[in-house]
């Protein structure tokens, strides 16, 4: 409601908003894509720990596989950080378990060739009545059994009464569901729903309801054959059907809305009709139980740099998905593994709000006996990475313990690199350094894949690759600190890269105050009102050593103002992480007064 003018003496009451600031900002959430044997495809699920991560894309069962590998490398970096957005990557050739009933069969079943990689794809597809598909591609997917358990229509009584002759007692009304395998998961046998039998023109015939459970009929998920994996009780077949909270209980929408196993394309014509005019002849008085056994087939075909790169094509909006690192997944040669880094710099380059960690290519590293011929192998990889700040590497593989296989793996370092600098987040703050003895120790490492000497570290140092060691006494360590700039500059070093990442992403949300705004004295002190005491706490906190911003007529001269534009300068000096340590020990006369050499050695 409008201010009005007073006609008689009065008071208003009057409220101006000046408290704006600068908001605390997250800065430690991976981005990692992987070959995984069940989830949705190219889609990002953010995952909170590695229980999570089982959850949703199912627990690795390829021995020495990518889908071992990728998903260890994002366990590793939940070790660190509680943030991670987790895509699946799939070929193109992994397709979909289904099966296809009859409504006037038990069950019915044949192998085509689907790929429902999610909801978006399956809302957009065209399928085969009467086909229950499993949520995700791959063979994971042929261990799922549903089935279908009817009301069954009650029979009326012959004759009068028992006793007399020609009389027949009344078949029972749960005849189907009293020899239903799955009976004992549910609470009573299926009949007519409130909101059929509120609608419909003969409700005491309306037999609309339906359970439904999904099974984990060949073990594969659960590790037990015929775990009962979702249940669904008194569902309905009237496609208009609502619970009493006003949700669609009809059969399709409650399994495509709420299962985490299975899609349900449209049943036939002649179990479907509206709640009002529901009768008898709708339905079925069958079981429906059907396996989805055939057509979910893991192609064997390795999942390709250009499955791996449309995959993280999710992370490029940066409006729509806020992360902090983009872990590049392990690829078996250099050129693949190049391809992948250099999308994703590009990437990190166009948001400006995070970075890319990779480790080499996988066979320039393990199973390479020489160090010498790995430090060579590492050297030319990075010499072929693209020169950017937004880009970290490392040099290494981790050996891990794979409780899934029971057996020990090697897994690129990349996902524990950047989960060192998640964690820096957390110990110190982003303008650290995450190498060294306080903050980069790696978690859960057995060993590396190598260990390279003093002068083979200054080789890979001068090439902007960063070592991993393993120094007795303290463990296996991130030993270096730059970004893959290749020229002398603050930007050539991690704690300095994500200083300014986080002051930018911080001091952009603050700058939406001024939009549309007046481009006045008073909107520009505002600003800097606001941005000052944010740069004076990361003063403090020892990430700057000083700082000026200038928003004021002399950068906001009147051809900026006409053209409806503001422009704020923010000068800051960025603290220096110490790579060189050099100690000066002097041996003096006993009579030498110490103020007279100190300075001068």
């Amino acid at each position: 409601m409008a201010l009005k003018l007073s006609e008689s003496p009065n008071i208003v009451v009057k409220e101006i908003d000046l408290s704006g600031v600068v908001p605390a900002v997250t800065s430690s959430t991976g981005a990692l894509v992987g070959d995984f044997n069940w989830g949705p495809a190219e889609q990002p699920i953010l995952v909170g720990n590695e229980a999570e991560l089982a959850a949703n894309f199912g627990a690795p069962s390829l021995s020495g596989g990518a889908s071992s590998t990728d998903f260890l490398s994002a366990a590793y970096f939940l070790k660190y950080s509680t943030n991670t957005f987790v895509t699946r990557a799939v070929a193109d050739s992994d397709y979909s378990a289904a099966a296809t009933f009859a409504i006037t069969e038990d069950s019915a079943a044949e192998e085509i060739d689907i790929q429902v990689k999610n909801r978006d794809a399956f809302d957009g597809g065209n399928f085969t009545a009467n086909q229950i598909i499993a949520k995700y591609p791959g063979s994971v997917g042929n261990s799922l059994a549903v089935s279908i358990c009817p009301a069954t229509a009650a029979e009326d009584a012959v004759g009068d009464s028992a006793g007399v002759p020609g009389y027949i007692p009344a078949t029972p009304a749960d005849s189907a569901f009293e020899n239903w395998a799955y009976s004992g998961a549910f609470d009573a046998a299926p009949r007519t729903s409130s909101y059929v039998a509120a609608l419909s023109v003969d409700s005491a015939d309306a037999y609309d309801e339906v359970h439904v459970v999904v099974v984990d009929e060949g073990g594969v998920l659960t590790g037990s054959k015929g775990t009962v994996l979702e249940t669904f009780p008194f569902v309905s077949l009237a496609t208009d059907a609502k619970t009493v909270d006003g949700t669609s209980n009809y059969i399709l929408d409650v399994l495509n809305d709420r299962s985490s196993y299975v899609w349900a394309a449209d049943l036939d014509s002649a179990m479907m009709t509206s709640a009002s005019a529901w009768d008898s002849a709708s339905g079925t008085d069958n079981v429906l139980d059907f396996s989805l056994t055939r057509g979910g087939r893991d192609s064997g075909v390795l999942v390709s740099k250009g499955d791996y790169i449309t995959a993280f094509d999710q992370y490029e909006d940066a409006d729509a998905i806020q992360v902090d690192f983009l872990i590049a997944p392990q690829m078996a040669n250099q050129e693949d593994q190049t391809a992948i880094i250099t999308d994703l710099v590009a990437t990190a380059t166009d948001r400006k709000d995070c970075v890319v960690v990779s480790s080499p290519h996988r066979s320039a590293v393990v199973g390479v006996n020489n160090p010498t011929t790995v430090v060579a192998s590492v050297k030319a990889f990075s010499d072929a990475q693209v020169a950017s700040s937004y880009l970290v590497l490392d040099n290494n593989f981790l050996k891990v313990y794979d409780k899934y296989n029971d057996e020990y793996a090697f897994i690129p370092a990349a996902s524990s690199t950047a989960g060192l600098m998640a964690s820096t987040d957390f110990t110190s703050a982003p303008w650290f350094s995450p190498a060294g003895s306080r903050r980069g120790q790696y978690l859960g490492v057995t060993s590396l894949a190598y260990s390279a000497t003093k002068s083979q570290r200054d080789v890979l140092y001068k090439a902007s690759v960063n070592p991993i060691v393993n120094l007795p006494g303290q463990g296996i360590l991130l030993y270096g600190d730059k970004t893959k700039l290749g020229r002398p500059s603050a930007f050539d070093r991690i704690n300095v890269r994500r200083l300014f990442l986080v002051m930018e992403r911080a001091i952009k949300q603050a700058a939406q105050g001024v939009m549309f705004e007046f481009n006045d004295e008073f909107t520009r002190a505002e600003f800097v009102n606001i941005v000052e005491p944010f740069l004076r706490e990361i003063k403090g906190r020892r990430g700057i050593s000083d700082f000026r911003v200038v928003c004021d007529e002399t950068n906001n001269t009147p051809d900026v103002i006409d053209n409806n534009s503001f422009v704020a300068s923010i000068f800051v000096k960025p603290a220096r992480s110490i790579n060189y340590v050099t100690l000066n020990f002097v041996a003096v006369r006993t009579g030498v007064d110490f103020e007279e050499v100190v300075g001068i050695v």
